[in-house]
């Protein structure tokens, strides 16, 4: 089963960063940003994660609360967010269960070699914990910015 727009996201727990752990149902009454990217400490993903940063007051003053999601083990996880001085929490997904939920694993190639890869996405969950919008196959410029605009706008709803 994966999540679909207009649909309550089914309760995860996962391990993050700062030694948490991230219950869906516990961030009940906050609106929730969830971005899928490939791999720590690749430059697209060094940017995306930079561009949630500079606008964390932003993202915290419309009640949303971000989280990056990898197939990275925490440790990778921890060294990456230090390093880039990352405000949010990083999911360690080894197992692909939050990859899986939200449909994120697509067939790519890279020099001609064929493999399984997280699709850059993100998805913004409402207060109550359900999906209200879904960004597939991202391409980072500009892309905080909408997903900024898309949680104010529902902030204000």
């Amino acid at each position: 089963m994966s999540v679909a727009i207009d649909q309550a996201v089914p309760d995860f727990q996962a391990q993050a960063t700062s030694g948490q752990t991230v219950h869906l149902a516990e961030l009940k009454g906050q609106q929730v940003v969830l971005y899928f990217y490939p791999k720590d400490s690749t430059p697209g993903c060094t940017t995306q994660g930079q561009g949630f940063r500079d606008q964390a007051s932003a993202f915290a003053a419309a009640n949303t609360v971000v989280f990056g999601i990898s197939r990275d083990g925490l440790k990778s996880h921890e060294n990456f967010k230090a390093k880039q001085g990352f405000t949010f929490e990083l999911i360690s997904d080894k197992d692909e269960a939050l990859c899986q939920l939200f449909d994120v694993i697509r067939l790519k190639k890279l020099y001609g070699k064929e493999y399984l890869g997280v699709d850059r996405s993100t998805f913004l969950i409402d207060k109550d914990g359900v999906l209200r919008q879904q960004w597939r196959g991202v391409k980072v410029p500009g892309h905080v910015d909408a997903v900024l605009a898309a949680a104010e706008a529902l902030d204000k709803a």
